[in-house]
């Protein structure tokens, strides 16, 4: 409803009724004819013989609507006239001859075109933006589904495959060759890449590793910025050698460990291990081609190191050594050792007076031909312990070690048990997880995860420490790291490292943390090439080890886990969350290591008191028999049987409950626990009654433990 027009601002006012409440407004009067332009056209025109009363007013006063009610009035002749004398030529022309005016039609229409508010020109060009914007929106869905068609039809992550097309196309690729030289290291570090799988394939996945030259891996990790744009990070990283998918087994031996040959007829010790994802090629690469559950084991790295071995004891530069070639096969599962050509025998990991690490108990076979090596790396490969995991549905879960021994001739069987001459040892490594990936698993798979990435990560710090002369050399850190020791800290020590990656684009975090690992051990750098011999050059004399420790000594074994957990990387809470971790984990090893010890001792201690029960019986039988004799001895029997069940009765009941509460701090972190567990180790003894040896081996545990 229209309240009031305001001449002097040009505006109308309007009321109206909302909600129970009346609401009003002020509105320009040409925004109303803007928005209304046929409102002029009802304007009254002027009569051809009356003059304007002020023919200087502007447009838009002459021809804003007047009120109706107001009244004019005519002008007075005797001002008309002063007016009409006053007022300058051309204005008496133009008042005195109406006829020469425009029609009001015309004028009419021009002002409105020129009268158009701001809102309205604000409207259209929204209007056209919006249509210019969408027809560049078509222009550009037409352009990405041509696109999408050339690169691949139907694939989600097209624009991801038009990213690294583009990022190759401005690289000269290089690939190394079967004819490019091959230089000397102590430690060698490369990196082999796989090809997609079937699955991959089929679940259109994007292939996000380069590999632009015999040196350089290049993984592209997808990321999206805050605007939701999508780009590529591309992480650098430089290696001894790089394969691509196209590198086949004798490509990556030539390179990594054929050189390592000549070391051991040099008696020397030589190491090759393969380190990555679980199903990035690992046990491809060692032992050969895989097909369904069978592997042909002649094309892996351990048949080619072999047939090496025996080629070069026939050179007549070897010949005359008289040395016996021999293999064993052993796994590493758990901090635990089995003999694989043994029918998976448990052996023990001891250390000798001269500080010397000696697998007791561990078969050697005396080799003569590639094909009894063949027939070993079989058996052995039919007992190795494999399992499921969120990555791989038949993972190895064990660390294989593979190795090939020379020896001088002996006086056993086939001239075995000769002096150690040289040793290479070829290790198929545990695939790697995150604990993201076994957080879901149950209490085994999660702590063989633990075990295996403790393992790894000795593994690399006692790597690393064979470029830092006087470095300490935590090989008491892990089962494997211990086997190994020798490998370490000989003075003709050589090591080689085949990292395997996946080149899937959800393998992406997996393959940049196994470069992160094999990027540690070396630390080449991504540009730090050099002219000439352009590797980091290392120090061959071995570490000194302290006399005072021992592999027996938890001092030890704690200060190489102490040192371990430095070098993880993370903080100081996560450093310490790590090493009560491990350390507790290691103590159920160790307390499962002790009950069987003393099962197998009681055994044999009961065996040995029933041969004197036996003998004792038949004593009674006799003529002359002495009844008092018989008593007091069968007394004497009793008694050390009682002692033994006793003690053994005392240390299963102690170190179940050990076995219990250790497994609940390795879940859960609360003090309460902590607490609970001081407070049942403390009050053990009192329900069991034990000897005082069993007393003495308590508080021995006791003090090594950080819970107690």
């Amino acid at each position: 409803m229209l309240s009031g027009i305001n001449l002097d601002s040009k505006s109308a006012t309007v009321e109206w009724f909302e909600n129970g409440e009346t609401k009003g407004k002020e509105i320009e009067i040409r925004e109303i004819f803007g928005l209304n332009p046929w409102l002029v056209q009802g304007k009254p025109k002027t009569p051809v013989g009356k003059r304007l009363s002020n023919p200087a007013a502007p447009a838009d006063e002459a021809e804003s609507p007047k009120p109706s009610k107001k009244v004019v009035k005519a002008p007075d002749k005797s001002n008309h006239k002063m007016k009409d004398e006053n007022s300058p030529a051309p204005e008496n022309n133009h008042v005195s001859r109406p006829d020469s005016q425009p029609p009001p039609a015309a004028p009419n229409a021009s002002s409105v075109a020129r009268r158009k508010s701001n809102c309205v020109k604000e409207v259209e060009r929204l209007k056209k933006n919006r249509e210019e914007r969408r027809a560049q929106q078509q222009e550009q869905r037409i352009l990405r589904e041509k696109i999408q068609q050339e690169i691949d039809p139907g694939n989600p992550y097209w624009e991801l495959i038009k990213m690294i097309r583009e990022f190759q196309s401005d690289l000269d690729m290089q690939r190394i060759t079967m004819n490019d030289p091959v230089r000397d290291h102590q430690i060698c570090v490369c990196v082999r890449k796989r090809p997609l799988s079937k699955k991959e394939l089929n679940r259109k996945e994007v292939d996000v590793i380069t590999i632009p030259d015999k040196e350089t891996t290049v993984i592209h990790e997808p990321r999206t910025k805050v605007d939701l744009t999508k780009y590529l990070e591309n992480n650098k990283f430089r290696f001894d050698y790089s394969f691509d998918e196209t590198a086949t087994n004798e490509l990556v031996y030539r390179y990594t460990a054929r050189p390592l040959i000549e070391t051991i007829f040099n008696q020397g010790m030589a190491t090759c291990f393969a380190y990555g994802q679980t199903g990035s090629g690992k046990t491809y690469t060692m032992g050969g081609n895989i097909v369904g559950k069978n592997q042909d084991c002649s094309k892996g790295i351990y048949a080619l190191a072999a047939h090496d071995v025996f080629k070069y004891l026939k050179n007549p530069k070897h010949k005359n050594k008289d040395l016996v070639i021999s293999c064993s096969y052993f796994e590493i599962y758990g901090a635990k050792v089995f003999d694989l050509l043994n029918k998976k025998r448990k052996l023990r990991v001891l250390e000798d007076g001269n500080q010397q690490v000696q697998v007791c108990e561990l078969q050697e076979s005396v080799v003569n031909a590639v094909e009894d090596v063949l027939k070993l790396i079989e058996i052995g490969n039919r007992l190795r312990t494999s399992g499921q995991t969120s990555a791989n549905q038949n993972s190895s879960r064990s660390h294989a070690v593979f190795q090939i021994i020379l020896r001088r001739r002996g006086h056993m069987k086939g001239g075995a048990g000769g002096q150690l001459y040289g040793k290479f040892s070829l290790i198929d490594l545990a695939g790697n997880e995150r604990g993201a990936d076994t957080s879901n698993s149950d209490r085994q798979t999660r702590l063989e995860g633990a075990e295996i990435n403790k393992s790894l990560l000795a593994l690399k710090e006692c790597i690393r420490a064979l470029g830092r002369n006087g470095a300490h050399l935590p090989f008491r850190a892990s089962k494997l790291t211990q086997v190994l020791k020798d490998s370490f800290i000989g003075e003709n020590s050589k090591t080689c490292m085949i990292a395997t990656v996946s080149p899937g684009m959800n393998c992406c975090e997996h393959s940049l943390n196994t470069l992160r690992y094999a990027d540690r051990v070396k630390e080449l750098g991504p540009d730090n090439k050099k002219g000439g011999e352009d590797y980091i050059a290392f120090d061959d004399t071995p570490d000194v080890v302290s006399p005072t420790l021992s592999s027996g000594d938890p001092a030890a074994s704690n200060a190489d886990l102490a040192l371990l957990c430095t070098h993880s990387g993370s903080g100081e809470a996560e450093q310490n969350e790590l090493y009560t971790f491990h350390e507790a984990v290691s103590q159920l090893q160790d307390a499962e290591e002790q009950l069987v010890e003393c099962h197998k001792k009681s055994v044999e201690e009961t065996k040995a008191l029933l041969e004197q029960e036996e003998n004792l019986l038949d004593k009674v039988d006799d003529v002359d028999s002495d009844l008092e004799q018989y008593v007091q001895r069968l007394d004497v029997i009793l008694k050390q049987k009682i002692d033994n069940f006793t003690n053994l009765r005392g240390i299963h009941i102690w170190i179940g409950k050990q076995i219990s509460y250790n497994f609940t701090c390795v879940k859960c972190t609360e003090p309460e626990i902590t607490v609970g567990h001081r407070m049942y180790v403390r009050t053990n003894l009192h329900l069991v009654r034990p000897s005082a040896k069993l007393v003495g081996l308590f508080f021995q545990i006791k003090n090594t433990s950080p819970f107690c």
